[in-house]
């Protein structure tokens, strides 16, 4: 019985970790690909004839923030189900 409780308990653990991981990575990425947005957006309304410049690196940002959550995502779910 305190054997079951215990497992329980490490379980339980286990998945608010978890999901703190994900969550928090998430949270961070939607705030940091916000911000991309709207410097991106005031450098384009300051200067139009960039926006083709602005655009392709507020892309790549985006997308090198975005792997950075599914590093995170994929942490927080190892740590779930492995061991």
């Amino acid at each position: 019985n305190r054997s079951n409780q215990m497992l329980s308990m490490i379980l339980a653990t286990k998945a608010i970790g978890a999901g703190i991981a994900a969550g928090g990575s998430v949270i961070g990425a939607g705030i940091g690909i916000g911000q991309i947005g709207g410097a991106a957006g005031t450098g384009i309304a300051r200067q139009p004839e960039s926006a083709d410049t602005i655009r392709a690196a507020g892309i790549v940002f985006a997308a090198l923030i975005e792997g950075a959550a599914l590093f995170g995502i994929v942490i927080g779910v190892l740590a779930l189900f492995a061991g």
